[in-house]
């Protein structure tokens, strides 16, 4: 067993085949630098724990094999990043913790978040500031015609 400690101080005791999907915790067991607890600053314990049920989930698939299960991102806002819902923050903590079938499901829910959207709306979602000049914009369109 092993107990993953979230940024917010949140403990985990999970069987070491399922948090092992972890890359990241991994690489840690591995080079004996977790002695049991596993400080993972940059994932809040809301997020853990969806990235624990994850991996619970897909704990008896192998690493090669098509992700067949189903796995519902959308059952709760898990972090700060509210605009974006729990997809981002699943996204940043899957991307942190190395952890590939669910990195792959959250960007292709960030895909179909911007699927058949204008450039307007795309960056109302992402919080993007326009800071490209209209002579600079409209280049951008002449080449992308």
């Amino acid at each position: 067993m092993l107990t993953p400690k979230s940024s917010d101080g949140q403990e985990f005791i999970v069987e070491e085949s399922v948090i092992l999907q972890s890359l990241t915790i991994k690489n840690m067991v591995d080079d004996d630098c977790a002695k049991g607890k596993i400080p993972l600053p940059n994932v809040d314990g809301k997020c853990l724990a969806k990235v624990i049920e994850y991996c619970k989930a897909h704990a008896d698939q192998g690493a090669e094999e098509e992700d067949t299960k189903e796995f519902n991102m959308e059952t709760s806002r898990l972090g700060h990043n509210d605009r974006f819902g729990p997809v981002f923050d699943l996204l940043l903590a899957s991307n942190y913790l190395n952890i590939r079938g669910l990195l792959d499901k959250c960007s292709q829910r960030v895909a179909d978040m911007t699927e058949e959207k204008q450039p307007q709306e795309i960056r109302k979602i992402f919080d993007i500031k326009k800071d490209f000049t209209p002579d600079e914009e409209e280049e951008v369109r002449k080449g992308n015609e």
